[in-house]
């Protein structure tokens, strides 16, 4: 095994042979690890995940929140109301307390094993025939107050009305007002109880009727929104056909199936689980992970991923990873606690929402009493007021807008390919400015390849190329592998006396004559190197191309030269990214000429060669200081790079538990047009949340004038909170299209 040349710009690496792809794949959960377990960011604390399938807005939240931050066992909380997973950090010992205290809220806790995915199941939906009898009842009861009769059959109605519907929402109301939390339940039931004594008894009964319907659409379209993660759990079958002792295949739920086991696809099935084929060759579809819009050729030896779809080819494959742990187990667990992360625009209105609704109830009360104590307004019209503004004070139009939204965004860049890490890296990738890359296996396809032939000796051009795959056969070396690929046709000659000549080539007899093959301090030491050919070379160097000539005992034969290869999806993602306002920079440990040339191909507005890490990474700290700064790479190299930059983006992430864990974005698959993809996500997506706080706030904005006006009534305060939420979320949604 020997090398044909030495020099920095002829070793076939491109100046990046220490460049190692991610392919740790070390287990990131233990399934039979069971809560509690120790907390890492509490010592000697426990911290458990406890799904809650009654919790299903910032209204359960905020209650549960406020119950158990007054417990001192507790010493922290973490929300995921997607998921509806409530992540609890707690004393030693203190589980049970805390989960009597979520109970005492009337909710259901159940504990989660480490490794269990959290279900997004529908929660019940409550029966119909309640709601359309009590809409029945309360618009009987406004049809009689038109006539201004039977006021006894007008309360009657009410009441019926509202004990069909309504006793839930009064429970749940009751139980916020015991624990000091004003949330939308607590000020309905406060305004319906005011309606009543204010005997405004068909208003009443039609306000509680309106709230109980527009609460269950807004469950409806809640579900949704946790559906789209549903979809992505959905892609994985439940069962695997596994080979026995017996030597029979029989099905087993993936989840039983440990590592090393032999399972087959069948054609047309889904893949169950990450493996290793040993047997067959097949086409697969491995669009509803990574996004490819072309299925993968695979035979034995390649790899397999769960949730893909196997083409009309039998395969039989090892399995490497446990179904909880497999490359699509490992993005969903990425995409479901990408909230953790949350974005600004997040962050800002959850602050917001603990100002806006004592501001509103202390405005309300404030206009409950003020003028008919010091201005001789009618208490009656006046406390009316004070609950309309009640009712309207709740957030959740707010709150519930901005996790929808980017649960919604990051769902859809998962079926894309794009894993993204959290909110906050979804809404900074809109302000991208500047995008550093890697050059080896980012931009270009990571192997040479020959790209040129120059005989420069009387002898036919075919007879030099079996001469040269001959000699570069016995060599392990990128540019010998080059050669070969390139020549997979020409016959092998047989080579006698074969001799490695480290750091210049190699050399042996073949027909009884000495051939060498190898860098131009070879060609030198042999035969020498006339200055034609040396300007060759030149030329060939400053077009980014490593050379080895082929010679035998008197003269130089051939000149071979060979380039890594530009990928055809790089030239149109920079063109993309450069349409989107994106600078680019090119950050190589290429030599100078190579990495110019490169850069010339792509119109890279910046390039960097000879690179080291620190390098990389100091280049990088520099374009952090003109803007929003994108760092894009493959290997252990470009780390520090990757983890300096604003958001740092890994290439071919698939199957590899290292870049998935580490990079603030991971690219599914080799396609740079990934990363223009995700700017544009990150843009629609941050249009979105605005729209959302923009209906949000007018609505609630619009309704307070109105009824400091006088024209507003409890009906419209129901719209300006509930149908507000359904507008948001309906509109959130509409990115799982994009």
């Amino acid at each position: 095994m020997s090398h044909c040349c030495n020099k920095p710009n002829c070793d076939g690496t491109s100046g990046n042979q220490d460049k190692a792809r991610f392919t740790a794949f070390e287990p990131v959960g233990d399934a039979t690890e069971s809560t509690p377990r120790a907390d890492a960011s509490a010592p000697g604390g426990e911290q458990t995940r406890i799904r809650i399938m009654q919790m299903d807005c910032p209204v359960e939240e905020a209650l549960i929140r406020k119950k158990l931050g007054a417990m001192k066992s507790v010493s922290g909380m973490e929300f995921n109301l997607m998921q509806r997973v409530l992540t609890v950090s707690y004393a030693p010992g203190a589980l049970e307390s805390v989960l009597n205290a979520i109970r005492a809220l009337g909710f259901e806790p159940e504990p989660l094993h480490d490794g269990e995915q959290p279900t997004t199941a529908e929660t019940q939906s409550p029966r119909w025939w309640p709601l359309a009898l009590a809409g029945a009842a309360a618009a009987a009861s406004e049809a009689l107050s038109w006539t201004g009769v039977m006021e006894w059959a007008q309360a009657a109605l009410a009441l019926l009305a509202i004990a069909l519907c309504g006793l839930h929402t009064f429970k749940k109301g009751w139980t916020a007002i015991i624990n000091g939390n004003l949330n939308i339940n607590a000020l309905m039931s406060i305004a319906v109880t005011g309606a009543l004594v204010l005997g405004q008894w068909p208003e009443a009964a039609m306000v509680m009727a309106l709230f109980t319907l527009a609460e269950l659409l807004e469950a409806k379209s809640l579900d949704r929104a946790r559906n789209a993660i549903d979809s992505l759990i959905r892609l994985t079958p439940e069962t695997a056909s596994m080979w026995q002792l017996d030597g029979s295949w029989r099905d087993t739920e993936v989840k039983q199936v440990v590592l090393d086991s032999l399972v087959r696809a069948r054609p047309g099935e889904r893949i169950g689980l990450d493996g290793v084929i040993v047997r067959g060759r097949t086409t697969v579809d491995q669009a509803p992970v990574t996004g490819e819009s072309l299925p993968v050729e695979k035979g034995e030896g390649d790899t397999v991923f769960a949730g893909t779809i196997n083409g009309a080819g039998a395969i039989e494959y090892r399995v490497t990873a446990a179904a909880n742990n497999s490359t699509l187990a490992r993005i969903i667990r990425v995409v479901e606690q990408a909230q953790e992360a949350k974005a600004p625009v997040q962050r800002f209105v959850d602050r917001f929402s603990r100002i806006y609704t004592p501001a509103v109830c202390a405005m309300a009360v404030t206009l409950a009493l003020l003028p008919p104590l010091f201005m001789g307004g009618s208490w009656q019209e006046w406390i009316y007021k004070a609950l309309v503004m009640l009712v309207i004070a709740c957030p959740c139009a707010l709150v519930i807008s901005t996790p929808v939204t980017i649960v919604s965004g990051l769902t859809a860049a998962a079926r894309r390919g794009i894993l993204i890490k959290g909110g906050i890296y979804l809404e900074e990738g809109r302000r991208l400015k500047w995008l550093a890359l890697d050059k080896t296996g980012t931009l270009t396809h990571g192997k040479p390849r020959q790209t040129d032939i120059r005989v420069l000796a009387a002898l036919d051009p075919a007879r030099c190329q079996a001469l040269a795959v001959s000699l570069a056969s016995y060599s392990d070396h990128p540019v010998s592998q080059a050669l070969l690929a390139a020549a997979s046709d020409s016959a092998r000659l047989p080579v006698n006396n074969f001799t490695a000549l480290p750091g210049r080539g190699v050399r042996g007899e073949i027909d009884g004559k000495t051939y060498s093959l190898g860098n131009l301090r070879l060609i030198e030491e042999s035969v020498g190197c006339s200055a034609a050919t040396k300007a060759t070379l030149n030329a060939l160097e400053q077009q980014g191309k490593t050379s080895v000539m082929l010679c035998d005992e008197e003269s130089v034969l051939a000149l071979f030269a060979v380039a890594d290869t530009i990928k055809a999806s790089s030239r149109e993602a920079i063109a993309q990214l450069h349409a989107l306002g994106v600078k680019t920079v090119m950050l190589t440990g290429d030599n100078r000429w190579a990495a110019q040339a490169i850069g010339a191909q792509l119109a890279i507005d910046n390039v960097q060669s000879e690179q080291l890490p620190e390098d990389k990474l100091q280049a990088v700290e520099k374009l952090t200081l003109q803007g929003v700064t994108g760092m894009v790479g493959d290997g252990i190299n470009d780390a520090p790079a990757l983890a300096r930059a604003t958001v740092g983006f890994a290439m071919g992430a698939m199957g590899t538990d290292t870049a998935i864990e580490t990079a603030d974005v991971a690219l599914m698959d080799d396609d740079l047009r990934k990363i223009p993809l995700f700017i544009r996500l990150a843009r629609r997506t941050y249009a979105v949340l605005i729209q959302n706080l923009t209906l949000a706030i007018g609505i609630k904005a619009l309704f307070l004038a109105l009824t400091l006006a006088g024209m507003g009534t409890l009906w419209m305060a129901v719209f300006a909170d509930v149908g507000a939420s359904l507008l948001v979320v309906a509109n959130g949604l509409r990115l799982l299209r994009q």
